[in-house]
C-alpha cells in the first residue's frame, strides 16, 4: 500500500529489504529486522497457508526471548499510530500479523 499520513511511525519488520522498493519510496522511520522470523523459520514456512498455524507457534517461541521485541513495544507505546511494514503479499497470512497480535497480547496494559 502507498504511504499515508495516517500511518504514523512506519516500521519495517522484515529481515530482508523488500525487492524493488527504494528507501525513499518506503518512507519508513525505522527498520527492525531483528523482530522478523529467523531465516530458517521463514524458509520452512514459505508462505504456505497450511503451515501458518505451526509457523505462528514457532515464531511466537522465537519472539519470547527476543530483545528487539521490547524496542518495538516501546515504539508502539510512544506513538499515537504505528504501522508495521512487510513485503508479504497475503495481508492475513504473514509474520507481521503474528507479531502485531503478540505485541498487543504481551504488552497491553
Amino acid at each position: 500500500d502507498e504511504p499515508s499520513a495516517a500511518d504514523g511511525y512506519r516500521v519495517l519488520v522484515d529481515r530482508l529489504w523488500p525487492r524493488g522498493v527504494t528507501k525513499e519510496k518506503a518512507m519508513l522511520d525505522e527498520w527492525i529486522k531483528e523482530v522478523a522470523p529467523s531465516p530458517e523459520l521463514r524458509t520452512w514456512f514459505g508462505h504456505k497457508p497450511e503451515r501458518f498455524e505451526e509457523f505462528k507457534l514457532r515464531y511466537e517461541q522465537e519472539l519470547y526471548n527476543n530483545p528487539a521485541l521490547e524496542h518495538l513495544a516501546e515504539i508502539i507505546k510512544g506513538h499515537t499510530s504505528t504501522t508495521l511494514l512487510y513485503a508479504a503479499t497475503d495481508p492475513a497470512i504473514n509474520h507481521a500479523q503474528v507479531l502485531l497480535s503478540y505485541v498487543k497480547e504481551r504488552y497491553s496494559t
